[in-house]
């Protein structure tokens, strides 16, 4: 069974450095971050089981950390436990009601903490049986499991729709894709939409693309495809 692994974000480098010790000793992997920002990039890079949270962050706070990983459908699983000096009931209620498990006040014990910690992997273990599914060509990478799109390294922010039909037109690569089947297969015959709608998506497509638009081809006459060959 592989080791759990904690990731602490906690910006009292005594506080940080406590908890990795004493998460390490009780058989952790234990990771420590001092920001909500390189907390949700560890998050993306890495597999996390648990994570121990503190509210009083520079830049963003733990409420707002919070908030956004239960709002990402790929971290939203991943329990919470709230330790902070903020022991009033209505921070208790707040972070309770962005959905952390669990929420310890400072000053705390270090062994009903990681009783604490047993308790919440026991009621929610984090799946990472699922492999990452990321398609690469040419400069352009597209990472489903994140919802993103890079092209030389830099992010492409896609609406819903454009992605899906990029990610199609990867799947099927080296082969043509009539309006049609596109709307079939991407749009699913919604009927509020037309073939003129898959031209207008993939024009706004190649434009967001950039360098990496010249991909996408037309065939004319026939519909769109995606070089196979760079």
């Amino acid at each position: 069974m592989p080791i759990e692994h904690v990731l602490v974000v906690e910006d009292d480098l005594h506080i940080s450095k406590l908890l990795k010790y004493n998460l390490q000793k009780a058989g952790y992997k234990c990771s420590v971050v001092i920001t909500g920002e390189e907390a949700l990039e560890t998050l993306n890079n890495e597999e996390i089981d648990l994570i121990i949270l503190d509210i009083m962050l520079p830049k963003m706070d733990g409420f707002d950390t919070c908030r956004t990983i239960k709002a990402d459908a790929l971290l939203s699983t991943i329990p919470i436990i709230i330790l902070t000096a903020r022991g009033e009931e209505v921070d208790r209620v707040v972070g309770l009601e962005l959905g952390a498990d669990d929420y310890v006040v400072k000053p705390f014990s270090v062994r009903e903490l990681i009783l604490r910690i047993k308790n919440v992997l026991k009621r929610n273990p984090v799946d990472h049986s699922e492999k990452k599914a990321v398609l690469e060509l040419d400069d352009m990478v597209i990472d489903i499991p994140r919802h993103r799109v890079l092209v030389k390294g830099n992010i492409v922010v896609l609406t819903s729709m454009e992605f899906n039909l990029l990610v199609y037109l990867m799947r099927t690569r080296g082969r043509v894709q009539s309006r049609e089947k596109l709307l079939s297969e991407v749009w699913e015959m919604n009927t509020e939409v037309t073939t003129r709608t898959v031209d207008t998506h993939i024009k706004c497509l190649r434009q967001k693309l950039g360098s990496a638009g010249h991909l996408i081809e037309t065939i004319r006459g026939v519909g769109y495809c995606l070089r196979d060959d760079t």
